[in-house]
């Protein structure tokens, strides 16, 4: 081959080469100019964005729940409590498939259907950040499981939480209610950010009441991550505001035997501190476990409850709506008095029944004998039906309506209860926006004694009773006596007063209920005490109508269709202390069954003893002076309750 040739090929291939070379030099070159300006938009241009977005992922703010506030009862016994919680949480968005996530931690530890069911929804409602509990309340064993396995689990991890405890369970379940999840509706009214961190709320009782002053503030933490999202340091700390501690007027031992005296029946009882206006016990039967709702109920637990045919759910004391048979009488007696309808000693004659204007409709007295000649003391301490048929006949709804309104009947108490009840105390203008009817004279009538369109609640007739033995002081009704340690009372010259036109009627109508208890006839002359003068007045409201000459035969009716026994009370008379009302539903007559539930109560409270044998011995006795003296068996008053059956009836064709 020519050496041109060859000289020729080389210098081919020496400007291939050299033409590589270039290319390869200006690829690598341009390569490196992209990495360094794509370095300098990642550092200089945009610095400051993923600085954050690093610090993010390893730096955390974490909300800090506050200690909800404690509740205690007047003596301090603890009724709303924390206790620690060891509970396992998974941060949303550190985990790519929580489905699986799940699956893998219930191979580790227990996880149920309720807890799944209860994570989903808790994750709705929070932020995507926010760690959501998936499992409450780790044993030692779970804890132990989980810490050998937790460098699997990305996202996920323990933490300590303060789960609320009601100690008294069923006790207090109506009073202090208890606190759940925050659901849908709530999270749209509540501020989120002060409710960051925290899943629960207050749902009813005081818990709901107050629970601005037991959440507390939300503080923050600075916490930071590893890989997997787990705390390796806290960086910095700003410590929450502990929700307030509330103290109550309420007494736990008080509430335990308000409960007990109502025994298999179904009924509510309120006591009231008069001086103070303390609601001592407020006592709803039957109950339910409030801790079943902490971490949420299980359907089948719920469904329990709601099924139940005794309600349990029901606070009667505050919700209920009762008619007050023969407990309304004195509030009656003293609007007659006030309004000068009637004085004291005037006199009716009672023969057993009562027609409007002499004519029409016999309305018959719980006595089918009659009780003779009756001034107002007599018809109180006996319970004549037919002197409060005249008296309310003679004084007009209207004005019956106008007068009682002023203890709060027909109205609220503003009790601190959540939802309480007006109940109703009827009017002419009532009837008519209510059923569009026209008032007739048979409804007054019948308010007159208690009945037909006349509903109370207990919280009502105690509080009634109390500012009628409280000389007309006003004094809110109150479950809390301190926030924080701050007084709840008003100021003595802040608490209105009814205005009264002449004090001695006052002091007539409460003689008329001391003879209820201390008279020889009395109808809760059984209850007297050897130690203190009780003032009250039984109460036997109708559930059921009866037709005109149908007979009220207890023994044959079911147990739903009893009446309930009403007593309303304070003691001592000569310096009221305490009120009570008592409504135990189905149980018969209000002497008999409800007035000594009330004694029992003011014996704890007044003498800080219980005097069962004392109160036996007395109740054994009266029943023998009562059957000697002739006045009626209880068996023949239930027979001759059937002519006073219709006294409860609806009449709107008077």
């Amino acid at each position: 081959m020519p050496i041109a040739t060859t000289q020729q090929q080389q210098a081919i291939m020496r400007r291939r080469l050299i033409g590589r070379v270039v290319a390869t030099v200006v690829f690598v070159l341009l390569t490196l100019g992209l990495v360094i300006a794509r370095l300098y938009w990642l550092q200089i241009t945009n610095h400051e964005v993923y600085t954050t977005l690093s610090t993010d992922n390893r730096i955390r703010l974490l909300p800090l729940p506050p200690a909800r506030g404690e509740i205690t009862d007047r003596n301090g016994v603890l009724l709303a409590q924390n206790i620690p919680s060891i509970d396992l949480f998974i941060f949303p968005d550190k985990v790519k498939n929580i489905g699986e996530t799940i699956e893998q931690l219930s191979k580790v530890i227990s996880i149920s259907d309720d807890d799944r069911s209860r994570f989903n929804k808790l994750k709705k409602r929070q932020r995507r950040f926010e760690r959501v509990a998936i499992r409450t309340g780790l044993n030692q064993q779970e804890m132990a499981k989980y810490a050998v396995e937790r460098h699997r689990f990305r996202g996920v991890d323990m933490g300590i939480t303060l789960r609320r405890y009601y100690p008294y369970g069923e006790l207090t379940a109506h009073v202090v209610g208890y606190i759940g999840r925050i659901n849908e509706r709530e999270l749209e009214r509540i501020d989120q950010a002060a409710y960051s961190g925290t899943s629960h709320i207050g749902k009813t009782g005081l818990e709901r009441y107050y629970e601005d002053q037991l959440h507390g503030e939300v503080g923050v933490q600075k916490v930071e991550m590893d890989a997997t999202s787990h705390i390796m340091r806290v960086i910095e700390t700003q410590p929450p505001v502990n929700g307030k501690d509330i103290k109550l007027n309420f007494d736990i031992e008080l509430q335990r035997i308000a409960m007990d005296g109502l025994g298999e029946h179904s009924g509510a009882i309120v006591a009231i501190d008069i001086k103070s206006g303390g609601i001592l016990a407020l006592a709803s039967k039957p109950g339910f476990d409030a801790n079943l709702f902490v971490d949420g109920i299980s359907f089948k637990d719920y469904g329990a409850l709601r099924e139940n045919p005794e309600t349990p759910l029901y606070n009667r004391t505050v919700h209920g709506r009762y008619p007050p048979g023969s407990t309304i009488k004195p509030f009656h007696a003293l609007a007659g008095l006030e309004l000068g309808t009637v004085t004291a000693n005037q006199t009716i004659y009672c023969p057993g029944h009562y027609r409007i204007k002499g004519s029409g409709r016999k309305f018959r007295d719980w006595k089918k004998s009659g009780h003779g000649t009756t001034n107002l003391y007599k018809a109180i301490e006996q319970s004549c039906d037919v002197y409060f048929y005249n008296l309310a006949y003679s004084m007009g709804i209207d004005n019956m309506h106008d007068y009682l309104s002023q203890f709060r009947f027909g109205q609220k108490t503003g009790a601190d209860m959540p939802n309480e009840t007006g109940a109703v105390y009827p009017s002419v203008m009532w009837k008519k926006k209510r059923y569009n009817k026209v008032w007739v004279a048979g409804d007054t009538v019948n308010a007159g004694i208690g009945q037909g369109y006349l509903l109370v609640s207990p919280l009502q007739l105690a509080y009634a009773t109390a500012v009628l033995a409280g000389d007309g002081k006003l004094i809110p009704p109150r479950l809390a006596s301190h926030i924080d340690g701050i007084s709840t009372a008003l100021p003595d010259n802040e608490i209105p007063r009814i205005e009264k036109k002449a004090p001695h009627h006052w002091a007539q109508v409460i003689q008329g209920m001391s003879q209820v208890v201390e008279s020889p006839r009395g109808t809760a002359k059984r209850i007297r005490s050897k130690s203190y003068r009780i003032a009250g007045k039984t109460g036997t409201a109708q559930v059921v109508s009866m037709k005109q000459n149908e007979t009220y035969d207890a023994k044959k009716l079911a147990k739903d269709k009893h009446d309930h026994a009403l007593f309303v009370a304070f003691a001592p008379t000569d310096d009221p202390q305490i009120a009570i009302s008592v409504i135990v539903e189905h149980g018969g007559h209000g002497g008999s069954t409800a007035a000594p539930i009330a004694r029992r109560i003011m014996d704890a409270f007044l003498l800080e003893e219980s005097i069962e044998t004392e109160q036996q011995v007395s109740s054994e006795k009266e029943a023998e002076e009562e059957n000697s003296e002739g006045e009626n068996t209880e068996e023949e008053n239930l027979q001759q309750r059937s002519d006073a059956q219709q006294n409860g009836e609806r009449q709107d064709d008077e």
